[in-house]
């Protein structure tokens, strides 16, 4: 099945559904989108420690404290 045959057919399952069906398949799919950008944000964390990109605690606290003032 091609991409856009499984567009269509959700579409259509949307469309053909109740209310509560919707709101329960916008849900899943709201979750799932929220985890695949969580997911980013970690691969690229992950990315950014084995390339030495990190900060040190004491670099981070003379951060905070000069943002403060």
């Amino acid at each position: 099945m091609s991409t856009l045959e499984i567009k269509q057919e959700l579409k259509h399952f949307i469309e053909k559904s109740d209310d509560n069906s919707i709101l329960k398949f916008y849900a899943i799919v709201k979750k799932y989108m929220e985890q695949i950008k969580k997911d980013k944000m970690i691969a690229e964390g992950e990315q950014d420690i084995e390339n030495g990109d990190v900060f040190t605690s004491n670099e981070i606290k003379e951060y905070i404290k000069n943002w403060k003032a």
